[in-house]
């Protein structure tokens, strides 16, 4: 099979791996893969997963990346507290959550990180489509106790106030009840001390005082 003719066939997949390629061409000679590679016609991502080189990289094809490559995961933690305007800085490595062991890949387009949690937490996403391709990102509330479980240095005003966390676009978006329920959901008391915690700072934002 010459290269232009794979591509056409690969297309449909975001990230395809040697089962996609045998659904489309059962006898492939798998050297090719090698061989493209080394043209840069493809990407290996993590072994056992390609992608074409010339796909458009953005936030989303990260994302569905970020997805594909460590199943079952979602999108979530510094990577969706950024995409919500939650946190200031620019995050370079797309975390996600995932009932599997805690794993990180760097490849040559980004660093894919994964943290674990408990079967029973892994809720509060979204489903997300690009390209055809569907992906599962944290909704807002959800990424906010993640990234609050993975943090538990975080406890009061100044710890919320240190990382800059924007109290505007978090109320303007928060569905109250729901965090509430999210809190509940994970059955930690500590945790629910802490999220509680920054619901107060939250309401109670005294950003031009100083901390004393």
């Amino acid at each position: 099979m010459q290269f232009l003719e794979f591509k056409e066939k690969i297309k449909p997949f975001i990230v395809f791996t040697i089962n996609d390629i045998r659904k489309i061409e059962p006898d492939f000679d798998l050297r090719r893969l090698n061989e493209w590679g080394k043209k840069g016609y493809i990407n290996m991502i993590r072994r056992g997963h390609y992608m074409l080189s010339n796909l458009a990289i953005d936030d989303q094809a990260l994302y569905t990346i970020a997805n594909i490559i460590y199943q079952p995961s979602y999108v979530s933690l510094e990577i969706a507290l950024s995409n919500y305007g939650l946190i200031p800085e620019a995050v370079y490595v797309i975390t996600s959550v995932t009932t599997l062991k805690t794993a990180d890949f760097s490849t040559n387009i980004a660093r894919f990180t994964y943290k674990h949690i408990r079967p029973e937490l892994m809720f509060g996403y979204t489903l997300e489509t690009w390209k055809g391709a569907v992906y599962k990102i944290a909704d807002m509330e959800k990424a906010v106790l993640d990234y609050l479980y993975f943090h538990p240095r975080l406890r009061d005003y100044a710890d919320f106030a240190g990382i800059r966390f924007n109290v505007d676009e978090f109320l303007s978006h928060l569905d109250e009840e729901k965090f509430k329920r999210y809190i509940i959901a994970f059955g930690n008391k500590a945790l629910e001390a802490r999220a509680h915690a920054l619901l107060a700072f939250a309401h109670n934002d005294t950003r031009d005082e100083k901390l004393t």
